[in-house]
């Protein structure tokens, strides 16, 4: 399913749907997460460690997330739809393992990152078939703000917003593309898209509930990481240490705002450093350098 090389068509035809921001540009915003999308990206970076590896970076990732005040909601796949078993097929053959999950049971993996993820305390929510589906619905109807995935069938589902490579690592340029503008500047509208619409439709079923996230439980999280699993006790509790200092600071930037007496303002107040990026269409064409976003 879905529409061949989409990326390279709105990168020739929409440009200007696009955007180039920093992860703290989200800051306070919700954002839901295809969570299969990032097991299989986690799989298929360590292979060797094919079980504990989506463990470790769910972990890392979300208490960026976290960090940042970014509101991470992670939604898990039902049963697949017929439609979309051929890129559940590639997919496992691109990362190397077995066939993909046509039942929807929740495999072993599946339960352990869904212990991880209410351990570290963030929503979680279960879709009836495709994961794509329920997560633009929740965009759609204002309880989160963007989709964040790699896989753009997320679009064409009317995820209004989508990002991609929204992940832990440093000075990563995230990529956002909108919805609207794409449609308008391709001449479509989302009806154009039929089969995914189909599937948005069905994925919409599901009533949403109260999204709500609590302090990350560092014994449990330890317990299930280093005790079960084997990870070694000072990396995570060396992280956790951290992730509590950086929020620490972040509230008290955000309390100086508030109360503080009026500072001078600066050039970089008004400006975002950004760096030149270019990209090549069809030969070397310059595309615009990230835009800042008030948040």
């Amino acid at each position: 399913m879905g529409i061949t090389k989409l990326a390279d068509l709105i990168r020739i035809a929409a440009p200007d749907a696009i955007s180039y921001k920093d992860i703290s540009d989200y800051t306070g915003k919700v954002i839901a997460l295809d969570t299969s999308i990032i097991m299989n990206q986690f799989r298929t970076a360590v292979p060797k460690l094919n079980f504990l590896s989506p463990m470790t970076g769910i972990f890392f990732r979300t208490l960026t997330f976290l960090e940042h005040d970014i509101k991470p909601v992670f939604v898990f796949d039902g049963k697949p739809p017929g439609e979309k078993l051929a890129v559940l097929e590639r997919r496992a053959e691109t990362a190397g393992w077995g066939s993909p999950n046509r039942s929807g049971a929740a495999s072993s993996q599946t339960k352990e990152c869904l212990q991880l993820l209410k351990l570290l305390g963030v929503p979680i929510l279960q879709a009836p078939g495709d994961g794509e589906a329920l997560c633009a619905r929740l965009v759609s109807e204002g309880t989160a703000d963007a989709v964040a995935s790699e896989d753009m069938d997320t679009l064409p589902f009317g995820a209004g917003l989508l990002i991609r490579q929204l992940n832990a690592k440093k000075d990563s340029e995230v990529i956002e593309y909108s919805l609207p503008k794409i449609l308008e500047k391709l001449k479509l509208s989302q009806e154009e898209y039929q089969e995914a619409r189909k599937l948005f439709l069905e994925g919409a079923r599901t009533v949403a509930q109260e999204l709500v996230w609590t302090e990350p439980d560092e014994e449990g999280l330890v317990q299930l990481l280093c005790t079960t699993h084997h990870v070694k006790e000072p990396r995570i509790r060396g992280r956790m240490v951290k992730f509590r200092e950086a929020r620490e600071k972040k509230r008290k930037e955000r309390e100086e705002r508030k109360s503080g007496p009026s500072r001078q303002m600066r050039m970089e107040d008004f400006f975002r450093v950004t760096r030149k990026r270019k990209q090549q269409m069809d030969g070397a064409e310059a595309v615009p350098s990230k835009a800042s976003k008030k948040t």
